[in-house]
């Protein structure tokens, strides 16, 4: 049975080297770009809570930590919501997925700006229609990943992955600076939300025209061949094609998921406290806060196309090697924003910059191409959920236990925090790159 398997892999992977025919390259780039426009656009329906938390706390009558439950909410809802988007992605079309997610958060934020003008009264349905957003927002990776897995091939992810992973440093960075434009035009927090949800809604039209989950859907030839059976072809092992994941599998999937725990932990911090660490320790405004603090997403979009490009080009579409040199990076990046960062506010434009580059190579890696390489394509998607899944039980401890170290102890205490949480991730990496020299992982 080994044998067979092996000769079955041997003519799936010559199937792939078929060239692209024009028909099939025009709909990829509409794949590209309404996949791009997405996920990019569901960051301005999600990112304006972090920039106007400042306003958000003089509006509700709230501190710190209790503004934090709000977030919490919704970071509870949003990993919760990545298990069921898998889910569901892997029974219904992930077009319709990503239509309805796109669509129920636009609505949300058009609450939330109506609640920042009831005054105290507001907390409580922020909160709800938080948990609501959470939910929708979920759909957008899996969806999202699960429809590139048909379009584009193995040989070629880590680099187009790697540009299309910038929606997420890119539509953050935009959707900081936007919701700190509209505060400042507009003179009140609720346009910080009504403008992200006109952005989500131009961006749904485009969607709706653009998108198709598969090549076969419109009429084409399957671009990407049925990959590997997802077992190990190790020797010591009998190669079955079933339905389910073997243990080998499961295990690659579950550590990436706890590896990717401690990059989403780090990132989230830096995205919903650092314009409150800016306005506080600088005296800045919140709208000149959110300019320095979109230095993170700016170059973490070269962290993410490095990272892709050379696992592409020098390892053979191995992503491991590569996760775990800039983990080690993003260590020595974090320790220099605890040392020099609250010297000024270029100091610390300069190490969230560095932060960024070194954290969102290998958080795409784990979340974006390696979720789709350890798996075959039908999988992607419930990969996706499972990996963002575990992953996102990182944004829902930051927020609380900054929160509550930021109010009752101090920034030496956060700073500790997040070194240490850097240290699990090259833990992670270095677990995973050791597997992928011994042949135990596909990452």
């Amino acid at each position: 049975m080994r044998e067979a398997a092996r000769t079955q892999v041997l003519r799936l992977r010559m199937t792939e080297l078929a060239p692209i025919t024009p028909r099939q390259r025009r709909w990829r780039i509409n794949i590209f770009t309404a996949t791009w426009l997405s996920y990019a656009g569901f960051y301005f329906c999600r990112k304006a809570f972090g920039v106007v938390k400042p306003e958000l706390k003089e509006a509700l009558v709230v501190n710190d930590f209790e503004l934090a439950w709000i977030w919490t909410a919704y970071l509870i809802a949003y990993m919760c919501g990545q298990f069921l988007a898998g889910w569901l992605g892997a029974r219904v079309a992930c077009r319709r997925l990503l239509l309805v997610g796109m669509a129920v958060s636009v609505c949300c934020n058009l609450v939330f700006g109506a609640s920042t003008l009831l005054g105290p009264a507001g907390y409580w349905p922020l909160m709800v229609f938080m948990i609501l957003n959470g939910f929708a927002q979920a759909t957008g990776w899996p969806g999202n990943i699960g429809t590139m897995a048909h379009w584009f091939r193995k040989t070629e992810r880590g680099t187009v992955i790697g540009f299309w992973g910038t929606c997420y440093q890119l539509g953050s960075a935009w959707a900081k600076q936007f919701a700190g434009f509209m505060l400042a035009w507009m003179g009140a927090v609720s346009w910080s939300f009504w403008g992200a949800s006109v952005v989500l809604f131009v961006i749904w039209i485009v969607f709706y025209f653009l998108h198709r989950d598969r090549p076969e859907d419109i009429g084409l030839p399957a671009i990407v061949a049925e990959e590997l059976p997802p077992v190990e072809l190790a020797d010591d092992e009998e190669a079955v094609a079933d339905e389910g994941w073997p243990p080998g599998v499961l295990r690659s999937l579950l550590t990436m998921g706890v590896t990717y725990f401690s990059f989403k932990f780090i990132r989230y911090a830096l995205d919903s406290w650092s314009t409150v660490f800016m306005s506080e320790t600088f005296d800045m405004s919140t709208a000149m806060s959110a300019q320095i603090a979109s230095a993170f997403d700016y170059v973490g979009f070269l962290g993410v196309l490095t990272a892709g490009w050379v696992s592409d080009r020098f390892f053979g579409g191995k992503r491991s090697t590569i996760a775990f040199a800039m983990s080690v990076g993003m260590v020595f990046a974090v320790a220099f924003m605890w040392q020099f960062g609250s010297s000024s506010p270029l100091m610390f434009g300069i190490s969230i910059a560095l932060v960024g580059f070194t954290l969102f190579g290998p958080d795409s890696l784990l979340s974006g191409v390696g979720a789709i390489d350890v798996v075959s394509k039908k999988r992607a998607v419930l990969a996706a959920g499972l990996i963002n899944g575990i992953g996102s039980a990182g944004p829902i401890c930051q927020e609380l236990i900054i929160g509550y170290l930021a109010t009752y102890h101090s920034l030496d205490a956060v700073f500790m925090l997040l070194t240490v949480v850097t240290l699990l991730g090259v833990m992670g990496t270095g677990v995973l790159w050791w597997w992928g020299r011994t042949g135990k992982s596909r990452f």
